[in-house]
């Protein structure tokens, strides 16, 4: 029998000599079938080194990779805090800043309550405007800067409120309105009662106008609606009361007012259809003897903008704008005809080019007048509509002169010369931020008339 050598090594040895020479006693877990490194009566701190060596390097990859981990979420989580805190930070200031601007505008209109004494509109704040409106029950209307709605006065009282739009480029207007009417005191000029200026909140309360505006009594012709027809003597008792209220604003205050949004719209009718011009949110106020509005933008509504509002070419922006708008409402009034793009683009003739040829010229007969006086007055709207619309602003009559012409006699209107309705050596607009309002100013007949082609996209000849 042949016997053999057996070489057995402990697995274990190697890591007990480790043990032994880090000051511990090897030991054996029975539960978990591995040797311990005991210093003491507890395992000693550095047991996770007796554990094999593959399964050391695959712990300490682990480790590793949680360190990285860390470090990362770290970093992305610090990033994200300072972002947050660098936008509340923005944040807190933008809203001081605003609240510092609001206070501003808060405490000029004091001043501005305290420099009108018993003369100034009455300050509600916001809550007692949601009690005026019953909590905005009953709306009358929206347009582009507000929504208004009917309201009671605690004395009974019917009022018209009206709610800015909450924008940032509102609160101009908004001051404009009541600075400008402020100022005013006139038969056809809206009173206003009262206004809110309350931080975010901005209201105008005006009185109550159980006719509403013009626009609601101008029908397209041949229209058989009995709600949109008025007589010929109210109607042109409303242009005459709407061109003394624009006289007034540009030559009756100390302070001249171009309203810059004469349209039907804005002007407002009591129980007695005598009108009232309303809205001087787009209203520029300037001294007599002021020679320059400054102008950013266009001002006003498409189909009444005066020509020289959109370019300097024409000529120069005044109150002669005014006259021009009050110009297209006259023939608007007259024409039985509402002035929108639509009723434009759908004209088989453009409008004036048939008011200048059959009406100013050939003294044609206007349907459905019935009297000689009808037929004065008609008459006399559409040639004092046709001299306002002139394109070049001097030649264009003051709002005194329209006035004259409106209550004179037709004999003494002379006949208008056509308005340059384009021009083909002129190609196109040249804006400016500034203008002169001098009104006298010449301009060349090659500058003169583009604006109503683009507003029609028609050429006249």
């Amino acid at each position: 029998m042949q016997g053999f050598s057996v070489n057995y090594s402990d697995p274990y040895e190697r890591l007990c000599s480790k043990c032994s020479g880090l000051g511990g006693q090897c030991g054996f877990d029975s539960v978990l079938g591995r040797p311990l490194c005991i210093c003491g009566n507890r395992p000693c701190p550095f047991a996770l080194t007796l554990l094999p060596e593959g399964m050391v390097r695959t712990l300490h990859g682990l480790l590793q990779d949680l360190q990285r981990c860390f470090l990362i979420c770290t970093r992305v989580s610090l990033g994200i805090a300072g972002l947050v805190i660098s936008s509340i930070i923005i944040f807190y200031i933008r809203k001081q800043f605003k609240l510092q601007e609001a206070d501003q505008k808060s405490q000029n209109i004091d001043k501005f309550l305290l420099s009108h004494g018993s003369l100034a509109p009455k300050r509600y704040n916001y809550r007692e405007i949601k009690k005026i409106t019953n909590s905005f029950a009953e709306k009358l209307g929206k347009g582009g800067y507000g929504i208004v709605y009917k309201g009671k006065l605690p004395d009974g009282q019917l009022v018209a409120v009206k709610v800015l739009t909450e924008t940032d480029n509102n609160t101009e207007e908004f001051i404009n309105e009541v600075a400008s009417i402020s100022r005013t005191s006139h038969v056809n000029i809206v009173n206003l009662l009262g206004f809110c200026y309350d931080r975010e909140k901005r209201v105008l309360v005006y009185e109550y106008m159980p006719n509403k505006s013009l626009d609601k009594f101008i029908c397209k012709s041949g229209s058989t609606d009995p709600g949109c027809q008025l007589d010929w003597e109210t109607l042109y008792g409303i242009a005459v009361g709407v061109a003394r209220g624009l006289e007034y604003l540009h030559r009756g205050c100390n302070t001249r007012i171009v309203h810059f949004d004469i349209k039907p719209q804005n002007i407002l009718l009591d129980e007695e259809f005598c009108p009232k011009i309303s809205d001087f949110g787009l209203a520029k106020l300037f001294k007599k003897q002021q020679s320059i509005i400054s102008m950013l933008g266009a001002r006003g509504t498409v189909g009444y903008i005066a020509p020289e509002v959109f370019s300097r070419n024409f000529g120069a922006v005044s109150h002669k704008s005014d006259v021009y708008s009050f110009g297209m409402m006259l023939l608007e009034m007259a024409g039985a005809r509402k002035n929108d793009i639509e009723a434009i683009e759908s004209s088989e003739d453009y409008f004036l080019e048939k008011i200048y040829r059959h009406i100013v010229l050939k003294n044609e007969k206007l349907d459905g007048l019935m009297t000689e006086e009808q037929e004065e007055s008609a008459r006399k709207m559409f040639l004092v509509g046709v001299w306002c619309i002139q394109t070049a602003p001097s030649d264009r009559p003051p709002m005194t002169k329209v006035v004259e012409m409106l209550e004179g006699s037709l004999e003494s209107i002379q006949i208008p010369p056509k308005p340059f309705l384009y021009s083909p050596n002129l190609s196109g607009p040249q804006f400016s931020s500034s203008v002169s309002v001098d009104a006298d100013a010449e301009i060349s007949t090659e500058e003169r008339g583009i604006y109503l082609q683009k507003m029609t996209g028609r050429q006249i000849r």
